[in-house]
């Protein structure tokens, strides 16, 4: 790796553990997958015992976290979550569900691959690369310029969303 990649590289990454993250339009759906959004990167999301904000915290979630099941009805703006390992309350402008909808791989060649990246950009790092008819690409609740946080296979990373359409 070039000097100059590697420095893009850090920097990039500096940007983006630096700043608080981009606030969310939340949209909860109780049975479905959510994750954390509209919390600074360096906070975290409190699971409160109760539907308050005076609530004990039963545990702290960090921007980007998924896995969040809301489990039942809302009280107000407060909804019971759980992760398969905590269970309480939190407030809806918070989580965002996972896209129920997935998407496919669209617009590269039969001799190429899209890449799956760490960060949204060319030079971060590739965590996966995924062939030009891969399906099952879900979206999830975060988005920057062009680039689309998915997950598929069990790895989550970034793509360009020029590349990607609906099943």
């Amino acid at each position: 790796m070039s000097r100059l990649t590697l420095l893009a590289c850090l920097a990039a990454t500096a940007l983006l553990t630096a700043l608080p993250a981009a606030a969310v339009d939340t949209f909860v759906v109780e049975g479905e997958e959510h994750c954390v959004v509209n919390v600074a990167s360096w906070d975290r999301l409190n699971v409160r015992d109760e539907p308050v904000s005076r609530g004990d915290i039963v545990a702290r979630w960090r921007y980007g976290e998924c896995g969040i099941v809301v489990t039942g009805a809302p009280e107000g703006n407060w909804y019971p979550v759980e992760d398969g390992h905590d269970a309480g309350w939190v407030n809806g402008k918070f989580i965002s569900m996972v896209s129920p909808a997935l998407y496919c791989v669209s617009g590269v060649d039969d001799d190429d691959v899209l890449n799956l990246r760490a960060y949204p950009s060319t030079v971060s790092r590739i965590v996966a690369e995924l062939d030009p008819d891969q399906c099952d690409i879900a979206f999830l609740p975060y988005a920057v310029g062009s680039w689309q946080k998915v997950r598929v296979d069990g790895d989550e990373g970034w793509v360009n969303r020029r590349y990607l359409s609906g099943e």
